[in-house]
């Protein structure tokens, strides 16, 4: 007799400028890979601004790096390294150049709050990913934005209305400070079935042994 699948509600709280949210997320599709027809999975991405006070222009991402967490620029160029082994291994590309810049999100998710009305979240926050890692683009401009939720099925004049009058940044404010209040300071952070907390980019074999024990839980 087949297994039945669980439903499985997955919440990930991330922002789009932390590569290890990404990595993370593509570790996590490779366990459920890994555990075919076990679960139906509701993906859920709530908002973490990295950098709340980054100016409009954005900063160099060494200079960021240094200033925020003390490295220097050889354990920043290893750390990007690795990061672009890693990306390969699973199938995306970080594409790191000399002049590579970091920028605020707060408009990104905004635009991802509305994306999950419209059920597109999952593919939009990839294709912000995709948009800032891979093509070192700058997600808090507007005119990206729009074109990153029209490249994945959304009206474009929603998505500049969403933008231009800033209908869910209140909404938005209030996650992250629900968040913040639940002690998550640093993303990735997964949360499986509003019970199970799994920090950081996770191996798939730890997710694998994550979910396996959910689910023995679950029938026990």
């Amino acid at each position: 007799m087949s297994q039945q699948a669980m439903q499985l509600n997955v919440e990930v709280v991330s922002d789009v400028v932390c590569p290890w949210c990404i990595v993370g997320y593509l570790q996590l599709q490779r366990a459920l890979e890994m555990m075919p027809g076990q679960f139906n999975v509701l993906l859920t991405w709530h908002p973490f601004e990295l950098n709340p006070n980054m100016p409009p222009e954005g900063q160099d991402i060494r200079e960021h790096i240094a200033e925020k967490y003390g490295s220097s620029a050889a354990q920043s160029q290893g750390t990007r390294s690795r990061l672009q082994e890693i990306g390969s291994s699973l199938g995306f590309e970080f594409n790191y150049r000399d002049d590579s810049r970091i920028y605020n999100t707060f408009k990104a998710h905004q635009l991802l709050h509305w994306a999950r009305k419209e059920g597109c979240q999952t593919p939009l926050k990839l294709a912000l990913f995709e948009a800032f890692f891979s093509r070192q683009l700058d997600v808090s401009q507007d005119a990206v934005l729009i074109e990153t939720a029209v490249s994945v099925g959304l009206p474009e004049d929603e998505a500049a209305a969403v933008l231009s009058d800033g209908r869910y940044g209140e909404a938005v404010r209030t996650e992250q400070y629900r968040w913040l209040h639940k002690e998550v300071h640093a993303v990735p952070n997964f949360v499986f079935n509003k019970e199970y907390v799994v920090p950081g980019a996770q191996e798939a074999e730890t997710f694998v042994r994550v979910l396996n024990r959910i689910r023995e839980r679950a029938v026990a």
